[in-house]
Parts: structure tokens; sequence; C-alpha cells
């Protein structure tokens, strides 16, 4: 069904015009909030196909017919899941100050951010997982989430053009190669966690090894970009 009213017949639609009180705002986002937590885990546990709107409703303090109320359905909830945690990252990402810094550590600090970032959060890798079984069709459709690679690669862009100017790296690779490098080393390590771990003996994700393989990915990314 497209619209909540639609979904929710027996149940009055505000009208658009009207303008919520704060308090009353402020419970709708923190409802919002507590739905796409407890949905963000339930659809990198159990997949798109596997997670059940019953299911999130039960684990939150709202009910089903709330969240169909605010999201519209199982599709739009788990689009804007990925959309919340996509823009979770690419606002890291902006906000990282590197321009007090020389092109090799500013690279380095970014590397380390996605490092950082994919270990504290492994549902984003689950859901990542998830949406190329489904050969990315939901973000395809996700207005919201076209631009969203941009800032990273404006980010990458300009360390590139500083180190190119200062003729420290090398003049045939650009932003998204970059970014590919450092997507894959961080996605790896968090993804095949278990599957290494059972075959190799070794948790990619032990405390004790944490700084040598973040200090691994920043010596990879620059001896890449280093090299003649």
């Amino acid at each position: 069904m497209s619209s909540a009213a639609q979904q929710l017949p027996d149940e009055p639609v505000p009208s658009v015009a009207a303008v919520p009180d704060p308090p009353r705002q402020r419970d709708a986002e923190r409802t919002r909030a507590e739905i796409l937590d407890v949905a963000t885990q339930e659809f990198a546990d159990r997949g798109y196909a596997g997670a059940r709107v019953d299911e999130i409703a039960a684990k939150t303090s709202t009910t089903k017919r709330m969240i169909y109320y605010y999201f519209g359905g199982k599709e739009q909830l788990y689009v804007a899941v990925l959309e919340r945690a996509y823009k979770r990252i690419r606002s890291l990402e902006q906000g990282l100050d590197v321009e007090h810094l020389d092109p090799v550590q500013a690279v380095r600090e970014l590397a380390g951010l996605t490092f950082d970032h994919h270990e504290a959060h492994p549902e984003f890798i689950r859901l990542v997982s998830i949406e190329n079984i489904h050969r990315a069709e939901h973000i395809a459709r996700s207005e919201a989430l076209s631009g969203l690679a941009n800032p990273v690669l404006d980010v990458l862009g300009r360390i590139l053009e500083r180190g190119w100017d200062a003729g420290l790296f090398r003049g045939d690779v650009d932003a998204l190669d970059v970014h590919q490098v450092i997507s894959s080393f961080c996605v790896f390590r968090t993804a095949n966690r278990h599957t290494w771990r059972a075959l190799f003996g070794r948790d990619m994700l032990d405390a004790e090894r944490r700084e040598h393989q973040r200090r691994m990915l920043g010596d990879l990314v620059v001896a890449h970009l280093t090299a003649r």
C-alpha cells in the first residue's frame, strides 16, 4: 500500500499543515529512532526477507500500526535503515578535519576513521552484504542515497590534489580507487571474521592485534599511492 491512509484506514491522518508542538515532535523523533534501532538489528540479523515487522514492533515500546504510520511498510522501513546507516559514516567522513595535515597523514586518518567505524558497526557491514544479495535494488530507488557517495570522494579528492601538487602521490589513481582499497580491507576484516577464525585460527578483530591491523591498512594505502 502506498500511503499511511491506506495502511491505517481506521486512524485519522494528521493534516500536513499542522505543526506539532515541540514535546510531541520530540516524542515522534524518539519513537522513529527507537524503531530504526531495533529494525537495524533485525534486518542485519535476519536479512530483508527474514525480518518481520511484528517482531520489530514487539521489541519496541510502540506498535506495528505505528511503524506503518511512520514508515509506510516493511520495504520503506528497510530503506530508512539503510539511509541512516550510510548517512552515519558519510557524516563522519565529512566532519573529518584533515586540511591541516600533510597528504600522507591525511589519507591515514581517513583510512583509520573507516577502520574504526566498520569495527564499531558490524551491523552496517551485514546490511551492505544483504543489500548486495538483493543487487542494490533498494539503494538504487532511494533518492536520499543517490548522492551519499560524494562526500567521501570529495574528501579524498582534496587529499589527492594536495598529494599530487606536492609530488607525493602517483597520478594514475583517483578517489574511487583509494576508497575501494580502504573499504575492501575494512569490510573484509569485519564481514569475514568468523570464517577466517574458523579456517586460520586468528580473530581479525582481536583487540591485541587491532593497532597492528589499523597501521597495516594505512601502510597499504600509502604504499599504493606512493608506488612508482
